[in-house]
This record gives structure tokens, C-alpha cells and sequence, in this order.
């Protein structure tokens, strides 16, 4: 591997860099916002119109509705499917705050059960043994299950779908950090993220593998009825303006950060088959390293899309992260405190004992960086520190 030194100085290896990705649209980009300037039409219109048209088929459902946020396509699939005080929405603990965050806004409360080992996504069989362990009273108010596409990889849909239809629940994916990724069912057949439950939920914030200049987000649904609400619920509650016959908010998409996504979806396969590509380098490099202390991420069948490149170590990750902070090289926790140990969520009552896994995971995990225009030696620099921390 390289040495890591040129020119006598160290590499210098962010966790992200858009600035690079930017550079290489930066024409397309200008000319496309250049385009809202002119028009003067700032809020939704045919950019937004024409990326949901894209971003269903991409997503296999039959409609996509652009909403303000991640957090915001989580909190009105949840507003358009009726849930509110009294219910109770099962997710994972180990995730970004929104998942659990837009269940609470609404007044009904997170159940969390704990996730699985290696992909860090919910745990259906932890799922299954929730529900069991529910009385009847206590499983007629679950209205949903929300799983967690977490860090580019599909949960396993089949077991949860199972489950949802065999207690009449729906199921609202959080595909935030998961757009492009595959799911293979049972039956050999492939699903992308968003495509397999009532709502599919995505995030467009500037980290993501589809990234906006700011806050955006889609939900995508095959429900006509639901498209149709989800439609109403972004602007306030209205079909024609003015006149409310229900409450909602103003989760309404910019036309400028569409435009902004409709000249970078045009690269989305080509930059996730990168961050796919410096994954598997990754893996060889450690392979060749014989670093046993390393446990790489999980690749269930399907495709994963690699929005963070998560490794597992031991007790020694917060000296892992300053060492390789110290050599020019970004790494982030994802996530230091699972949701069910958040100070905000003590109400609820949960301890450590209650979702072991996660527990140990946000101890334990450490994300590297994986964006498209990283270079191989930045990847086998980092590889390389990570080996030296190891052998001192």
C-alpha cells in the first residue's frame, strides 16, 4: 500500500468532500438554477413535478410526492396514515433521531425493539417476539412498522411485511439513507428501497448518495388515495387554495433544490457504483491486512448503496478515531447513543437491557469515509493507519 506521504506531507482524507463532487457538475448546476432565477417560480412547479415523476419509477412505485425534509417525509406518511395520541409505531433504536423523533411530534409512541448484529437493522425476529409479548389491548394501538434501510442496506422486508399483514399493520420504510438500494425477496425478486411498504420515506440532504444544496425529501407510495392526501397534507391541509378540510403543514420541495436534484440524478447509479467499488477495496485491504479486529460491513443479498462505510471494532474505538483524526483522516460515530437511552425519550422507560445490540453497536461502530471521488490511496492510507493503530 502507499506510504500515505507525498511530497513530504500527510494525505489528507475527509469523511466527505462535495466540494470534488461539485466541482464535476458545477456547469449543469448553474445553468439548471439559472433557470428558477429566470422563471421566478421558487415553490414546487414543473421542476418538482418532473423529479417526482423520475424518482417513482426509479423507486418502483407508482407515485413520489416532494416534500421540505427526510424528517418531514417520515412525519406526514405518518400524518397522511391517521397516527396520532394513543398509538404506537415500532421502530429501531439505532438510528438518526427523525425516525423516532416524527412518531413522538405526532403524539403516539415509539416501541423500540433492537436490531440485528451485523446489518444494524431491525431484528425481525425481535419484531415477532415484541408483538408476541404485547396484549391484545396493547397491539390494537400498533399502527405501524417503521424499519430502517440503515446505512445503505435494506432491511429484511419479507419477514416484516409478514408480520404487518399478519396483524393488520401497516409499514412505512425510512429509506433516508437507502435510495438506489435493492432488496432480494424470498422468491428471487428484487425491490428498491421505498417500493415495499405503504410509504417509503427519503432524505436528500447534502450527505446522502442523492444530495441536495440543503433540506429536502420525497415519499413514495403506490396508494393513489395516499399520493393524493400526502399532496394535500404539503400544503397546508388545502386541495384549493384557501379552503382547509384537514390539518397540515408546509412540507412543500423548492423548485431550486429540485432542479439541484434532476442534474445530480443523472449521476446517482454512477456515484453509488463508486462508493460499491471503494467498498470493496476496503474490504480486500483489510482482508490483505489480516485484521481480524475488523468487522466490516454486512452485504445481505440485494444491493447495498454504501451511504456510510460502518466497521465494528472493540472497546478501543475513541482512541481508533483520535488516532486517525490526528493523521488527516475524518471518521464519524453513527450513533453515540441509541434512541431508546435518549434523555428526551426517558419517559418511556427503556434501559440498556432492553436492546443489547444497539447498545453495543454505537459503541463499537466507526463510519469511514466512502463518497464517489475518494482515491485509492486516500482509501489505502486510511486502511494503513487503521493497521498501524493495531500494531503499536
Amino acid at each position: 500500500m502507499t506510504s500515505g506521504v507525498k511530497g513530504g506531507s500527510r494525505l489528507k482524507v475527509p469523511l466527505l468532500d462535495l466540494t470534488a463532487q461539485y466541482g464535476t457538475i458545477k456547469e449543469e448546476i448553474l445553468a439548471a438554477t439559472m433557470e428558477v432565477y429566470e422563471s421566478q417560480q421558487f415553490i414546487m412547479g414543473s421542476k418538482v413535478e418532473e423529479l417526482e415523476t423520475k424518482l417513482a419509477s426509479y423507486s418502483q412505485a407508482k407515485y413520489a410526492v416532494g416534500v421540505s425534509s427526510g424528517t418531514d417525509a417520515l412525519l406526514i406518511s405518518l400524518m397522511c396514515a391517521g397516527i396520532g395520541p394513543g398509538d404506537m409505531v415500532i421502530t429501531s433504536p439505532y438510528t438518526f433521531f427523525s425516525t423516532a423523533g416524527s412518531i413522538a411530534r405526532l403524539g403516539a409512541k415509539p416501541v423500540f425493539v433492537d436490531i440485528e448484529r451485523h446489518t444494524y437493522n431491525i431484528d425481525p425476529e425481535c419484531l415477532e417476539e415484541g408483538l408476541a409479548a404485547m396484549s391484545a389491548d396493547e397491539r390494537a394501538h400498533v399502527k405501524a412498522i417503521m424499519p430502517v434501510h440503515l446505512f445503505g442496506q435494506c432491511a429484511h422486508m419479507d419477514r416484516i411485511q409478514a408480520l404487518a399483514e399478519s396483524w393488520g399493520i401497516i409499514v412505512v420504510e425510512d429509506a433516508a439513507q437507502a435510495i438506489g438500494s435493492e432488496y432480494e425477496s424470498s422468491d428471487g425478486s428484487l425491490h428498491k428501497a421505498g417500493s415495499m411498504g405503504t410509504y417509503g420515506c427519503f432524505s436528500f440532504y447534502p450527505s446522502k448518495n442523492l444530495g441536495s444544496f440543503g433540506d429536502a425529501g420525497m415519499v413514495t407510495t403506490s396508494n393513489a388515495d395516499a399520493s393524493k392526501r400526502l399532496k394535500i397534507l404539503r400544503v397546508y391541509g388545502s386541495q384549493s387554495k384557501y379552503y382547509h378540510k384537514v390539518i397540515g403543514g408546509n412540507f412543500r420541495l423548492d423548485a431550486l433544490q429540485a432542479a439541484v436534484l434532476l442534474v445530480k440524478f443523472k449521476y446517482l447509479d454512477q456515484w453509488t457504483e463508486r462508493r460499491r467499488e471503494n467498498a470493496r477495496l476496503y474490504r480486500a485491504l483489510f482482508e490483505q491486512e489480516g485484521m481480524e479486529q475488523i468487522e466490516v460491513p454486512a452485504e445481505n443479498k440485494g444491493k447495498h448503496i454504501y451511504n456510510q462505510f460502518v466497521i465494528k471494532v472493540g472497546t478501543e474505538r475513541d482512541a481508533l478515531k483520535k488516532y486517525l483524526a490526528e493523521r488527516g483522516i475524518g471518521t464519524e460515530i453513527y450513533y453515540p447513543v441509541p434512541l431508546h437511552l435518549q434523555e428526551c425519550f426517558r419517559y418511556l422507560g427503556y434501559g440498556p437491557e432492553d436492546c443489547p445490540v444497539s447498545v453495543d453497536a454505537a459503541a463499537r461502530t466507526l463510519a469511514l469515509p466512502i463518497y464517489p471521488e475518494l482515491q485509492r490511496e486516500q482509501i489505502e492510507y486510511t486502511v494503513e493507519n487503521i493497521s498501524s493503530f493495531y500494531k503499536l
